[in-house]
């Protein structure tokens, strides 16, 4: 997936479950299927980015995927991918740390 340089002015590229905050984190609001045959995205359920986990919902592995997966999506490493939302939810908020972002575009339909 191809990466874009971040800039600040432009939000509008931005779907509406991404969000900056102030320090410059990016704010991601997402919700988990956990169990499923295979990690990916699936679209968007309540204004929030839809992820389908392999990981069972059990010992804290669905959560430890899913920092995998935003980890690879935003190509920094797992350290940089915190939950601070929803740790025992399958509705989750998650901050990263990046000065890039992926190219949205590229997740279509569900980034819009």
């Amino acid at each position: 997936m191809k990466m874009s340089t971040l800039d600040t002015e432009n939000t509008t590229a931005r779907p509406s479950f991404v969000s900056r905050n102030t320090d410059g984190r990016v704010v991601l609001r997402v919700v988990v299927s956990p169990n499923a045959k295979k990690n990916g995205i699936v679209g968007l359920h309540q204004d929030r980015l839809k992820i389908r986990l392999n990981a069972p919902a059990v010992d804290n592995k669905a959560n430890k995927a899913l920092v995998a997966f935003i980890a690879n999506l935003f190509h920094v490493s797992k350290n940089k991918v915190t939950i601070v939302q929803g740790q025992l939810s399958r509705q989750k908020t998650l901050h990263v740390v990046s000065n890039t972002e992926p190219n949205w575009a590229d997740l279509a339909p569900f980034a819009n």
